[in-house]
């Protein structure tokens, strides 16, 4: 039975069926895709993939670059276990990359909050605040080797002049290693704070807005809506930072070449001195792989704890 309400309500439109368009293959379409797609592959194949392969295959040899390769099988992998330099190249990565990931993200992360507020000149600081990692890591590495030099350098002299005695920067074991570090953490928090900052503007205002509304709290906000809205951004920061921080070298070479004593040798230096200090391209083969799968185990531990991602629905 009809009701007034019934009658007077307009009859509901019906969605028309979603017809599918039907697709065909194409052999000269997908001819001209693939063809557009081969210079790619071979660049990866050639440039990537090529050289992996290599130094795998070279690490089950013993090769001087002089005389024919001997395969060895795995003794290159077993020599590792008695090495004590190798052995105290990955515990000084490991410090290093201790060092450097946490300072870096955290400074990057309170500059691009700071540069995300509406205050004067911000584009002028974000520009400074990028301008070191433009510059050249060799020559910066020669500036900062000056600058902390015991005898002659300029911040133990400024440290002079408020009686105070500064160490042997990079002289002493204790210091060398967190110099290093401090480095690179004054040269890339610039470009680490990039991506916060994108991922800051990427947060809707609404979201602020209402946390505003209710009454909550800088901090409330901060945990509950900045940080989970910046797990894309943390992840993409987390996992470059630590690849490059595993794959330092530069620095190193330039301001301390792995003393004092081997304590900043890291790993990938190692490599280099394996290779074409002790002319051992089999075990410095070895090595790489070592640090390729070092490096692959964390990017993957990364991925799996970062990659959730938190999603808002504004309808």
């Amino acid at each position: 039975m009809q009701t007034l309400h019934d009658i007077d309500r307009p009859p509901r439109p019906t969605a028309a069926p979603r017809v599918r368009p039907t697709r065909r293959w194409n052999p000269k379409t997908t001819i001209e895709a693939y063809g557009m797609l081969v210079p790619s592959i071979v660049g990866f194949a050639v440039f990537l993939i090529a050289p992996i392969a290599v130094v795998v295959a070279l690490s089950f040899y013993d090769w001087n670059f002089l005389s024919d390769p001997e395969f060895v099988g795995l003794q290159n992998y077993r020599d590792l276990a008695g090495d004590d330099r190798a052995l105290r190249a990955i515990g000084n990565t490991f410090y290093y990359v201790l060092l450097n990931i946490p300072a870096q993200t955290v400074l990057a992360l309170l500059l691009a909050l700071a540069l995300n507020a509406k205050i004067k000149a911000r584009n002028a600081f974000r520009v400074v605040y990028v301008l070191p990692w433009m510059a050249m890591p060799v020559a910066l590495g020669v500036i900062w080797r000056w600058l902390f030099d015991p005898i002659n350098g300029g911040l133990n002299k400024f440290l002079a002049l408020f009686g105070i005695d500064g160490p042997s920067w990079l002289t002493d074991s204790a210091w060398a290693m967190p110099v290093i570090a401090s480095v690179n953490v004054w040269q890339y928090t610039g470009y680490t704070m990039l991506f916060f900052l994108a991922g800051l503007q990427a947060i809707p205002s609404q979201l602020y807005e209402a946390a505003d509304v209710d009454g909550a709290s800088k901090g409330y906000r901060f945990f509950k809506i900045t940080l989970p809205l910046l797990r894309p951004a943390m992840l993409f920061v987390l996992i470059t930072s630590v690849i490059g921080s595993f794959q330092v070298f530069d620095t190193i070479h330039v301001m301390t070449a792995g003393g004092p004593a081997g304590s900043t040798a890291t790993l990938n230096y190692q490599i280099y001195l394996e290779s074409f200090t002790q002319r051992n391209a089999g075990y410095a083969s070895m090595l790489a792989v070592l640090l390729f799968a070092i490096i692959a185990a964390i990017t993957l531990l990364q991925a799996l704890f970062l990659s959730k991602r938190t999603v808002y629905d504004f309808s």
